[in-house]
């Protein structure tokens, strides 16, 4: 005889409501631990008020710095927070040799350092677990290859093989197109050069779960190696992958501006970070200080708060720790 007192089993009782996405997210084992972390909170505030600018820089810059129909010769040098003597005018954070506003140029380079950082690492993620998945469910000779050329890439630095690839496709590309491929040349680039930690990752997390019963559950009913592949495997692979993608995009970011520093990066007419630095460190010892020193700060600030990000990431991840 059923138990009338449970009012959840009596007739015509009323079902206890479905709690929302939102309340199941929020009470989420990650969503605890990021609450308690304040340097995670405070990683994502800077990462998210740094993207959100850059995304709405046209918006929330004072001018557009790259119409040369902006600019005022005459505001060039202008300290922080000074009136210039010439025009009057009064820029927060200074002004370049070419009378730019500072600020608006690194809002705008912030677009490209981070278009070209995220564009990078989504290539390398996909090229570098694609192989890896091949690597680690084949096996065999094609095994050896692409962990063999991943052996050799890993014995030079990333900034040189990224040096290479980018000097092989401006000599391949035309003169007169290289300025407008020059930030996918660098994509591809920074993304040659980092796919190996993720297929080597990948690999070794695929090792262990095509030997699982639902592995081989998908085999016996007929399944395709590639259907298990992307269908199977992937989803129970891709924990990893996020906290490497993560700390990879500020490594990204890194890397463009270290190339745009030694001026085989962004173009010109379209400065990131790293152009910007360079161009701040040739007036640096002439007392124009800020040309270079608040897109340093800009840059620095915004690969330590990713950088962060994924450092707990990892440690939210991890079951060990937990």
């Amino acid at each position: 005889m059923p138990d009338l007192t449970d009012s959840s089993r009596a007739p015509g009782a009323t079902p206890a409501p479905q709690p929302s996405r939102w309340k199941v997210a929020w009470d989420s084992d990650i969503a605890y631990s990021f609450r308690r972390s304040p340097v995670a909170v405070i990683a994502a505030f800077v990462t998210l008020l740094l993207v959100l600018a850059a995304i709405f820089a046209p918006l929330v810059a004072t001018t557009n710095p790259f119409d040369p129909s902006s600019l005022n010769l005459m505001n060039g040098f202008s300290r922080p927070g000074v009136p210039n003597e010439f025009t009057g005018e009064t820029f927060f954070l200074g002004t370049d040799d070419q009378g730019r506003d500072v600020y608006s140029t690194i809002l705008y380079g912030l677009r490209i350092s981070l278009f070209v950082g995220v564009m990078a690492v989504m290539f390398a993620m996909v090229l570098g677990v694609t192989l890896g998945l091949i690597a680690g469910y084949v096996g065999g000779w094609i095994d050896s290859l692409i962990m063999r050329v991943a052996d050799v890439q890993l014995t030079f630095p990333s900034i040189l093989v990224a040096l290479l690839i980018f000097g092989i496709a401006r000599g391949i590309i035309p003169i007169e197109h290289r300025d407008q491929m020059a930030i996918w040349v660098l994509i591809v680039a920074i993304g040659l050069s980092d796919w190996v930690q993720f297929a080597r990752v990948v690999r070794g997390a695929t090792l262990v779960e095509k030997n699982k019963e639902y592995v081989q559950a998908a085999r016996l009913i007929g399944r395709k190696p590639g259907a298990i592949m992307m269908r199977h495997i992937l989803p129970n692979v891709l924990s990893p992958v996020l906290v490497i993608a993560t700390i990879s995009l500020a490594l990204a970011i890194i890397a463009e501006a270290t190339l745009s520093f030694l001026g085989v990066g962004a173009p010109p007419t379209q400065p990131s970070l790293g152009t910007l630095i360079r161009i701040g460190q040739d007036f640096l010892f002439s007392g124009e200080w800020w040309i270079l020193f608040f897109p340093a700060c800009t840059l620095l600030a915004l690969a330590l708060s990713v950088n962060l990000l994924g450092d707990w990431l990892r440690d939210a991840l991890n079951p060990r720790l937990r």
